[in-house]
């Protein structure tokens, strides 16, 4: 594992919300830090509702953490395409990311604390 890569636990609520729908709702997120990037908050996958998400064809691979699988997250309105992902199988010392999932931050997806 990288020495800039710092998986912690989270203390507090968080929730990812979709077109309009929240998507997931969580006290048992991870804060993934690396280096001078943005910190990524990942959920798990059991508190992420699965019906909203397809699997895309997608990857992507790190050389510190593994490789990619991305998600579609489908809305009533719209399709957002690859924007969450999770790393099935992570690198050793990164074991703690497998089975949660994060996504990507933008106009119409959001990740808070609450």
């Amino acid at each position: 594992m990288s020495e800039q890569i710092k998986v912690h636990a989270n203390a507090g609520t968080y929730v990812v919300r979709a077109g309009g729908a929240v998507l997931g709702e969580s006290q048992n997120t991870l804060e993934l830090v690396e280096g001078d990037h943005t910190p990524v908050i990942y959920f798990p996958r059991e508190d992420i509702a699965m019906a909203f998400l397809d699997v895309s064809d997608q990857r992507t691979s790190c050389p510190f953490k593994g490789d990619a699988q991305y998600y579609n997250i489908v809305t009533k309105s719209t399709t957002i395409k690859n924007a969450g992902w999770s790393y099935e199988d992570p690198k050793p010392g990164l074991e703690k990311i497998k089975g949660y999932l994060a996504f990507h931050t933008s106009g119409q997806v959001a990740v808070e604390q609450l």
